[in-house]
C-alpha cells in the first residue's frame, strides 16, 4: 500500500486527515488495522473493540496504538515508537481529536469524538 501523505481524506472510506510532524497524512482503520487493535486491546471482536472505546477514557498509550494503526491503515509505514515521538498542534487535545475522528469514521456516532476529547482535554 502506498503512503497517503498530502492527499485528501475520503470519509466514505473511513479516512481522516491529520497533520503530524508538519505533514498532512491520511489515517484509516482498515480491517487489518482493526484486527491489530483487537489484538492490542485483547478484545474478541469488533463489538468488544467498540465497547472498549465507548467510555471515552483513553491512556496516552492507547492513543499511540490507535493513531499508529490508523496511520498504517492509511499506508504510512510507521512504528508505534515513531508515532509516540510525533508532534501535533494542540497537544493532547489534538491527539484526542484524531482518535475521536478515526473512531467516528469507523464506528459512526457523533458522540465518539466529543467523549474522547472531553475525557482527554
Amino acid at each position: 500500500m502506498e503512503a497517503r501523505v498530502g492527499g485528501r481524506a475520503n470519509r466514505r472510506r473511513g479516512e481522516v486527515e491529520a497533520v503530524l510532524d508538519g505533514e498532512r497524512r491520511i489515517l484509516c482503520l482498515t480491517l487489518g488495522a482493526l484486527a491489530e487493535l483487537e489484538t492490542a486491546f485483547a478484545v474478541g471482536d469488533l463489538s468488544g473493540l467498540a465497547e472498549r472505546f465507548s467510555s471515552g477514557r483513553l491512556k496516552a498509550g492507547d492513543m499511540i496504538t490507535v493513531i499508529g494503526a490508523g496511520l498504517r491503515g492509511g499506508g504510512n509505514l510507521l512504528s508505534d515508537a515513531e508515532v509516540a515521538a510525533m508532534s501535533i498542534d494542540g497537544g493532547i487535545a489534538g491527539y484526542a481529536r484524531i482518535v475521536g475522528d478515526l473512531l467516528e469514521a469507523t464506528f459512526g456516532g457523533a458522540d465518539t469524538e466529543t467523549k474522547v476529547v472531553a475525557a482527554n482535554p
